[in-house]
């Protein structure tokens, strides 16, 4: 059995204009669902504030303390508070892309390069603009040599800045695309195995690990949307920082 027909995307629904292949796949209707969870969870859960909150106003407010205080006061500072709604969104939207995918027939959008690309190309132009905002192009630009180098490093030190920024987007796709890849990659090989031997003595031994995979690709969809969410400030910090 091929385990990477499970990671192809075939058209639901097809849509060609000008050339460029617009096709609805399961992974786009995942993106869907997982912008529509984004924006209910943070709709509801605020809809009718309380003084002393309860239920879904509880649970979503003490996430957002929690990303208020790691991601953005311990990684930029006050005035990151304004890039707040966007990475707090970014963490949302990621987390539903990876749990959707463990739902029997959906897709893990996460596990598709096109979409991790297409988030960092967004972490990295939020990155420049805010870079930017803070000093001004040319300022911005002279933080790419740092200060007392000598004059001769200057045209090595430059190009390697340049090369560092653009490898800051890159291992944002990657990382997020391989973890999730290789999580459902694994539950993928354990359920072939139930099918392959047909056996409720050895059945057992590959649906533990089944539960034991979905269990853990839970906690690891937690991670990788908090690890892609702490590293979009950092890098949004490191932009509108004084250079030194």
């Amino acid at each position: 059995m091929d385990l990477l027909h499970h990671f192809e995307l075939h058209p639901i629904v097809e849509i060609h204009i000008l050339g460029i292949d617009l096709s609805i796949t399961k992974a786009v209707v995942m993106l869907w669902v997982a912008c529509l969870l984004t924006f209910l969870l943070l709709i509801l859960g605020g809809r009718r504030a309380k003084l002393v909150p309860s239920g879904l106003q509880n649970l979503v407010e003490a996430i957002i303390d929690f990303l208020r205080t790691n991601l953005i006061l311990q990684t930029i500072g006050e005035e990151g508070l304004a890039w707040f709604p966007f990475i707090a969104t970014l963490f949302f939207f990621i987390l539903f892309c990876n749990l959707l995918g463990l739902i029997p027939g959906a897709f893990t959008a996460t596990s598709n390069i096109n979409v991790t690309a297409t988030l960092a190309v967004i972490v990295f132009l939020c990155t420049q603009g805010a870079g930017v905002a803070k000093h001004g192009l040319l300022g911005y630009l002279k933080k790419f040599v740092p200060k007392g180098i000598p004059i001769f490093i200057i045209p090595i030190m430059v190009p390697i800045e340049i090369i560092s920024q653009f490898a800051k987007p890159f291992s944002l796709a990657v990382r997020l695309f391989a973890n999730m890849t290789a999580g459902h990659a694994v539950i993928l090989v354990f359920l072939f195995m139930i099918i392959m031997f047909k056996s409720w003595v050895i059945v057992a031994v590959p649906l533990m690990g089944v539960v034991v995979m979905s269990a853990f690709e839970i906690f690891v969809g937690f991670i990788q949307a908090y690890i892609f969410s702490i590293l979009a400030a950092m890098y949004i910090a490191e932009a509108v920082q004084e250079a030194h």
